[in-house]
């Protein structure tokens, strides 16, 4: 499955490194755009321009580890789709010029599933989508997401268990379906 993901699944760190994760390791083909990546970057930069440096950083490295990953402009497509918030509609022409199957959003209300269907696209939240990722594959999903909790236990002043860690990070039901599996 090819899935197009936007920015604001990038930006949170957890649950990027989730899902870039699950895609590194070949359970879907991770697809964006340039400006999908430059919002992640923007956004980054509000909280300061150090952030901004390390999300640029962390751009540049998802070329070298997804090289087939970015998805051209296609202007012309643009001017011919609709969304209730204009400021998406790239987003929307990324996932159709990427013949992508779905695009990974968590902004439900702006990416309404009949106006993707129109463009052979669904919609797809993080949270599920990686509950569906720990039932088709679970030694793999898990193995990425220890591998996340373990640098968040790292790099963090207070230790952090999977359920909280998963749950911070906007992804509730998928914590719990990692800690239910490993009972």
């Amino acid at each position: 499955m090819r899935v197009l993901i936007d920015a604001c699944v990038l930006y949170p760190t957890v649950m990027r490194e989730v899902v870039l994760g699950s895609a590194a390791k070949g359970l879907f083909e991770a697809r964006w755009s340039a400006r999908i990546l430059e919002e992640w970057a923007r956004a980054a930069a509000k909280l300061g321009p150090e952030q901004e440096v390390v999300a640029r950083g962390e751009v540049a490295a998802l070329g070298a580890t997804f090289p087939d990953a970015i998805v051209p402009e296609h202007e012309g497509w643009q001017g011919r789709l609709w969304l209730p918030d204009p400021n998406d509609i790239h987003v929307l022409a990324a996932g159709v010029a990427g013949s992508c199957d779905a695009i990974m959003t968590m902004n439900a209300k702006d990416f309404p599933g009949n106006i993707l269907a129109e463009e052979g696209l669904f919609r797809v939240n993080p949270d599920a989508f990686l509950r569906g990722l720990l039932e088709e594959a679970p030694d793999q999903v898990r193995g990425v997401a220890d591998t996340v909790l373990a640098e968040a236990n790292r790099l963090s002043e207070r230790p952090w268990e999977m359920r909280a860690l998963m749950k911070k990070a906007r992804l509730p039901r998928f914590g719990k379906a990692l800690v239910s599996k490993s009972l």
